[in-house]
């Protein structure tokens, strides 16, 4: 066996297969940031070939003889190892899928996404209800193809947090709903709430671009490397290392909810710019799981984002963008009003304390559809009722209810679980970055984010996918995923805010 021949026509298929997936993300990002609405048919069809080329490589001959030749080889290169390993399990599960099936999927989420926009726009659920049951029937099939072995969901976790199932998700879920409804219901029966009109003046759009970009550049947002649009839907595209893309969203009336989705994207950003160069055009060259990822964004939006220190550096350049709506403001009733805890309808806008309540009401109801409890068509009623239980609140359209995310219509089922994983690993993380970064209060106070940066890099970032999402925090924290350091985190913060003597 000539190895090196082996290595190398390897390599040529993992740069082909990394150029048709820099075509497919790049027609997404198009799709998503103004493409005219007319040729969303022709895109979703341009994008299923392109996805289903990218399925063909995945399972092609000359696949299978690279990796069948490789397996048996010493390789010397990590970076190698990894990606014949990453490439073998692909193979082996797209190997069970029929190809014309996946690439009618494609088609079907590519049209799925453009519906969800006009079922949203019109506040009209029967619209993308014919779209959703077809993908979650792709999806039955795809389950069956697959195999599982406890619970029928648990592939679809897999696709975004491998080796998280539905044990162990619902044993941090049930330990998160013990301690945080009551912890919501007695801040919202506190006496001691916050004044907040003064967030909900008119801050123009503009004002606020410049805004979001200058608090991109402050924590380290390269932009010679990335650039800033909007979208319906916050998101951040990474093509490669030198090409990551962020989109957030401008209310005139909301300046917080722009700038907190910003930083929010620009966590997901710093990961995907800081991969080490070495994996580039291999499958190492990404986050190593969704979770991972939004530990990073949240990380950043929450636990920087929203801390004392930080915005005391950064509080004058809010004043400084804003039309005078912060000018007599203290700033003590400033960050009383960021921190506000308050159940609201949309999830991207919810506070610290109550974010993981919306991500459980979505896991309960894929876990539920997935188990054949639940039918599409009761998805609006179900969410609501959800939301009055867990949140005490009902949302009165499917707008603010069931239609609000987007993830459903482009065939995410699996994903919402790892946002308040996301969210546990950051705290975990975040308990270990304050210890290691020497003067870690004054270094925010002082505006000074780049050891915050090079940290996240070294213990992250820079790993791409060559580390799993247990073996970083294993690494990191010297456990396993714990919900304890996120569950302290919000009630030391809050009791202290709202004054709450009990918790």
């Amino acid at each position: 066996m000539d190895v090196e021949k082996s290595e190398q026509q390897f390599k040529d298929i993992l740069k082909k297969r990394n150029h048709y997936q820099q075509i497919s993300r790049l027609l997404s990002w198009d799709t998503q940031t103004g493409a005219p609405k007319k040729g969303a048919e022709q895109r979703a069809e341009v994008n299923g070939s392109i996805s289903a080329e990218l399925f063909r490589l995945s399972i092609s001959e000359e696949m299978k003889k690279s990796l069948d030749e490789l397996k048996k080889a010493d390789l010397q290169s990590e970076v190698l190892k990894k990606s014949v390993e990453e490439c073998a399990k692909e193979y082996n599960k797209n190997n069970k899928i029929p190809e014309d099936e996946y690439k009618d999927y494609v088609i079907l989420k590519s049209n799925a996404a453009t519906v969800w926009e006009e079922a949203k726009e019109n506040d009209d659920f029967s619209l993308l209800e014919p779209y959703l049951e077809k993908l979650v029937e792709y999806n039955k099939c795809f389950i069956e193809y697959l195999g599982y072995e406890d619970h029928p969901y648990d592939p679809l976790l897999d696709n975004f947090e491998p080796g998280v199932f539905v044990k162990t998700i619902d044993r941090l879920f049930a330990q998160l709903k013990e301690r945080l409804i009551p912890l919501v219901e007695a801040v919202r029966k506190s006496p001691h709430q916050p004044q907040t009109d003064f967030l909900f003046q008119s801050f123009s759009k503009e004002n606020q671009r410049a805004l979001s970009k200058c608090f991109l550049e402050k924590i380290g947002y390269d932009f010679e490397s990335g650039r800033l649009d909007e979208s319906l839907h916050p998101f951040t595209m990474a093509l490669h290392s030198e090409d990551v893309r962020v989109t957030t969203h401008f209310k005139e009336e909301d300046v917080l909810s722009g700038l907190l989705s910003t930083i929010h994207e620009g966590g997901h950003a710093l990961y995907e710019q800081n991969i080490a160069t070495e994996l580039k055009d291999t499958p190492m060259a990404e986050g190593t799981s969704f979770g991972i990822h939004e530990s990073q964004s949240l990380l950043w939006e929450k636990f920087i984002g929203q801390n004392k220190n930080f915005w005391k550096a950064m509080y004058p350049l809010l004043i400084e963008h804003s039309d005078g709506q912060f000018t007599d403001v203290s700033f003590d009733d400033y960050f009383f009003a960021l921190n506000e805890a308050k159940p609201s309808f949309i999830r991207v806008d919810a506070d610290e304390l109550t974010y993981c309540l919306h991500i459980i009401v979505r896991y309960e109801l894929e876990k539920g559809i997935f188990e054949g409890n639940i039918e599409v068509h009761e998805l609006p009623k179900l969410w609501n009722d959800k939301m009055e239980e867990y949140l005490g609140i009902r949302p009165s359209t499917d707008r603010e209810g069931v239609l609000q995310d987007a993830h459903w219509a482009g065939g995410e089922f699996g994903y919402f679980p790892s946002y308040a994983l996301g969210y546990i690993y950051a705290a975990q993380l975040k308990e270990v970055l304050v210890k290691d970064v020497p003067m870690y209060d004054e270094k925010l106070l002082h505006g000074d984010f780049t050891p915050i940066k090079a940290w996240l890099t070294k213990n992250v970032h820079q790993h791409g996918k060559l580390k799993t999402p247990a073996e970083i925090i294993q690494e990191t924290t010297g456990g396993s995923i714990d919900a304890e350091p996120l569950l302290n985190y919000l009630e030391t913060k809050y009791s202290d805010l709202y004054q709450l003597k009990n918790h």
